[in-house]
């Protein structure tokens, strides 16, 4: 239970922008998530289909067999890329929802020293370093958060590449 406490501790010293961060964090690694399975469990029996599709064409040469060839190949990019916007935009919204975390912490300071003067920088201090968590907790997420992003961009680009070249036009 302590690490429960721990966490709950920390989101309450971050103030209520945190709960929107880890809820943030948690969209973010469920797509990240669903991504790395679906390239896992799911492409390997649709690129087999594809080629499939592909192969059984008598017609491979043809204007309109190039045509459904780029089809095959844009579906699969379609279906590779579902989700990986969404992912660079939640990637992008945890710095700057830390941000927002740490200007409304830094606010509250203000409003503390306002009424109670600046006699006790020690308090001071501890509003500060509190007021920066959802500031640190943003970058943190957004850093590995870029790292798996641009994990699963190469995949794509990688996967349309191999499968391009599997669907032989000649």
């Amino acid at each position: 239970m302590t690490f429960i406490d721990d966490i709950a501790n920390f989101l309450y010293v971050g103030g209520d922008v945190l709960w929107v961060i880890l809820g943030v964090a948690v969209c973010l690694w469920c797509l990240i998530i669903e991504r790395l399975l679906f390239f896992k469990l799911n492409y390997p029996s649709l690129r087999t289909a594809w080629i499939n599709q592909w192969e059984q064409r008598s017609d491979k040469q043809s204007t309109h067999a190039l045509f459904i060839r780029q089809a095959i190949i844009s579906t699969a990019l379609i279906d590779m890329n579902r989700g990986v916007a969404v992912i660079k935009m939640l990637i992008g919204i945890c710095p700057l929802l830390g941000l927002l975390g740490t200007v409304t912490g830094m606010i509250n300071v203000f409003d503390v020293m306002a009424v109670t003067g600046t006699g006790n920088a020690r308090a001071m201090a501890a509003g500060v370093s509190s007021a920066t968590i959802p500031t640190m907790a943003g970058m943190v997420i957004a850093i590995a958060g870029l790292y798996f992003s641009k994990l699963i961009e190469e995949w794509v680009s990688d996967e349309s590449h191999h499968l391009a070249d599997l669907l032989k036009y000649h």
